[in-house]
């Protein structure tokens, strides 16, 4: 009998719909990707990548388009969960949390915190009743940030250190500068917590349009020494990758950098941590 390959998950790609009008990032300066994006878009290539589930994550700051992509995800076979967002400084965060949560696709909320101009705006005391409440419906924090904000993300984790959290893209690295600390340094106290796990994913657009192999592999390798390969999850970033690279180009830059470790801890960053992180606490697997 033929070994049955594990599941293999995207945890971090995007479907959006422009009409809708709540993309306030999203402008023509975008060009390739100031267009519609959505399952039929995805689905040639995660059939060929291999790809069986995805995590649908948002891209505007409302309530609306997590509407949205719950209802997609209740369309859409490949769609194993989605991270939506919800205004953690409205007075009502913690009841509409409740609402959303009655909903078991919803696995994660990700304030879009890499917009916000205080990098402490998460540590703010009127947060905490939207802390508390995902933690309550057993959500996933997806920590959209910078390397600014990781002093800031440090004292949240250690202030919740029962809540999930996973650093999306890496933090952001200034990989086109060839910069890595303070990242470095931060990313390593970060991952010191085990409630903190990280996305490899969004690391090609950070990189630049002169990106290689080389010039991302000592990002990778930071991240693969301080998180392992038990907190780590493979994330695509698409449509957005496109800017840098198919989704196909940026598959097979993970797959290269990781191909030193055990077929089964690559295994666990292409898929098995996400389905731990994501859908087990929800109930969807």
């Amino acid at each position: 009998m033929s070994e049955v390959s594990p599941l293999r998950i995207d945890a971090h790609q995007h479907f959006w719909r422009l009409s809708r009008g709540d993309y306030g990032w999203l402008t023509p300066a975008l060009g390739p990707i100031h267009r519609d994006f959505l399952p039929e878009d995805l689905a040639p290539l995660l059939a060929a990548a291999g790809i069986g589930k995805t995590i649908l994550v948002q891209a505007a700051p409302t309530v609306a388009e997590t509407a949205f992509m719950l209802e997609i995800a209740e369309k859409t076979p490949f769609v194993a969960g989605v991270i939506g967002w919800v205004d953690f400084s409205a007075p009502d965060a913690a009841v509409t949390i409740a609402r959303l949560a009655e909903n078991p696709m919803l696995v994660g909320l990700r304030p879009m915190i890499h917009d916000i101009a205080d990098p402490y705006w998460m540590l703010r005391p009127d947060l905490l009743p939207a802390f508390e409440a995902l933690q309550c419906h057993h959500l996933v924090f997806d920590a959209l940030v910078k390397p600014l904000h990781l002093r800031a993300l440090l004292a949240l984790a250690r202030r919740h250190p029962e809540m999930p959290v996973v650093i999306d893209h890496g933090a952001k690295p200034l990989i086109a500068s060839g910069v890595l600390d303070p990242w470095r340094e931060e990313m390593a106290a970060l991952a010191a917590l085990p409630n903190i796990s990280c996305k490899l994913s969004g690391l090609v657009t950070e990189a630049g349009d002169a990106w290689d192999v080389g010039k991302l592999k000592p990002y990778v390798d930071h991240l693969i020494g301080c998180f392992g390969p038990a907190r780590l999850v493979f994330g695509s970033d698409w449509p957005v990758c496109t800017l840098a690279a198919s989704y196909g180009a940026w598959l097979a830059v993970v797959e290269e950098l990781t191909a030193g470790l055990p077929p089964a801890k690559r295994a666990a960053i292409f898929g098995g941590n996400a389905a731990c992180l994501y859908l087990s606490g929800r109930g969807r697997i």
